[in-house]
């Protein structure tokens, strides 16, 4: 095994490009660092973020073949861990037609997860196993991703002579002021953007790191479930990866600022899109099982029991009015405080409209109680609208899963590279 620090990251197509224009962005847009913000294209957790690998983490994670850039299309099949299911989405493509050939939502136990964290991998390799064998997929390669707040970035500024070997050297040691975490601890990386404007003899660089645990917990789940991770994304980024297939659900021209906002069981996520690009990221704990845990509390029905109602129905009259209507006036609070976060760090001071995805955005009328509260025009997302499906997909169920599986999709979509 070479020293740490001696193996290098790479590039391939154009994603070298789009990483550094995503970076040139995020100069221009800089994000609170409470926001965690993270950077387009970043390869979480083994090095593969920027080019470079200044950790010896990237060799044992490399050996699995963990390349977030990867040379040639492959199939893959889409999956997203999350607080309460795990996803499964396998597309294939004939024509520029995407066609939806397996997918599946298989319920997590209560905590096996929790805010996006796995907690207990061998209940999440279960789950992950019976929802391979309820898809009927055979594809052995996935691509997952990581949260969005267990990604940190820091755009530092490094002489401009410094040779590549120096300047990973350095790099090593200043990133010990940026990441408070202990460097054996993280996966580390960097990119070089370009001269610092003004001081020629001076370059932006971006370093970028995840604790090991996150990805290597998210790699021992996929094992048990037989399956290979071959790509660790970003999910707020596999968000807007999928956000290319609802262009033609939106109402507003390309260039718009769109807040996609992802409500999942506890954790929401809102992503802002300029000219269909991520500018703002940020994360904060609200989501379903707030409601679940209300309708078991109000009717002594246990976790398990209060899910299924919620989706199939059968709660007292009373539920619409004192325990529905309730969270999603808080839904819609949590939105204008996550917009509000946003028009306090960038300038802007509006969206143009408000795209829902997640478990909750299939709530009836909250899409248009949002559009009325705050005056922005609000849609459900359906990435999945568009395609075809192979006859093991039933339809019904798809589109009920649909806004929930806008990570899954984005994911899957990596196939595609």
């Amino acid at each position: 095994m070479a020293a740490r620090g001696q193996q290098k990251g790479y590039f391939s197509g154009g994603k070298r490009e789009n990483a550094i224009q995503f970076a040139k962005i995020f100069l221009e847009v800089l994000v609170s660092p409470a926001n965690f913000p993270i950077a387009k294209n970043l390869t979480v957790g083994f090095n593969g973020v920027c080019g470079r690998v200044v950790s010896q983490t990237f060799l044992r994670l490399g050996d699995l073949g963990l390349n977030f850039f990867q040379t040639k299309s492959m199939a893959l099949l889409g999956v997203d861990i999350s607080s309460s299911a795990v996803k499964l989405l396998q597309l294939s493509r004939s024509g520029g037609r995407y066609r939806i050939e397996h997918y599946a939502v298989e319920p997590l136990p209560p905590n096996s997860v929790v805010e996006k964290n796995i907690v207990a991998v061998e209940p999440v390799g279960e789950a992950l196993r019976r929802a391979l064998a309820r898809s009927g997929s055979k594809l052995k390669l996935a691509a997952s991703a990581v949260a969005g707040s267990s990604v940190i970035t820091k755009v530092i500024t490094m002489p401009a002579e410094l040779d590549e070997d120096a300047l990973e050297e350095q790099i090593q040691v200043e990133a010990n002021q940026y990441i408070p975490y202990p460097i054996e601890e993280v996966s580390l990386d960097f990119e070089v953007l370009g001269p610092v404007k003004d001081a020629p003899g001076s370059v932006n660089v971006l370093i970028a790191a995840s604790r090991l645990e996150n990805v290597d917990l998210r790699v021992s789940a996929l094992e048990l479930a037989g399956l290979t991770a071959k790509v660790i994304d970003v999910e707020a980024f596999a968000m807007e990866n999928a956000c290319k297939l609802i262009a033609d659900q939106l109402t507003v021209p390309s260039d718009a600022v769109v807040a996609v906002v992802d409500i999942g069981a506890t954790m929401t996520t809102l992503i802002v899109l300029k000219n269909q690009r991520t500018i703002y990221s940020r994360e904060q704990v609200f989501g379903g099982k707030q409601l679940t845990e209300e309708v078991m509390r109000r009717y002594g029905l246990s976790y398990e029991e209060a899910g299924a109602a919620k989706r199939q129905g059968g709660l007292p009259e009373s539920y619409e009015v004192e325990v529905l209507e309730p969270f999603k006036e808080a839904m819609v609070q949590q939105i204008s405080r996550l917009l509000q976060f946003f028009f306090a760090g960038s300038e802007y001071n509006k969206v143009d409209q408000i795209v829902l995805a997640g478990g909750c955005a299939s709530i009836a009328g909250v899409h248009e109680m949002i559009e009325e509260q705050l005056g922005v025009p609000s849609v459900v997302a359906n990435p999945l609208a568009n395609m075809s499906l192979s006859s093991r997909v039933q339809a019904q169920t798809l589109t009920q899963d649909a806004p929930a599986l806008m990570i899954a999709c984005g994911l899957a979509l990596r196939s595609f590279d």
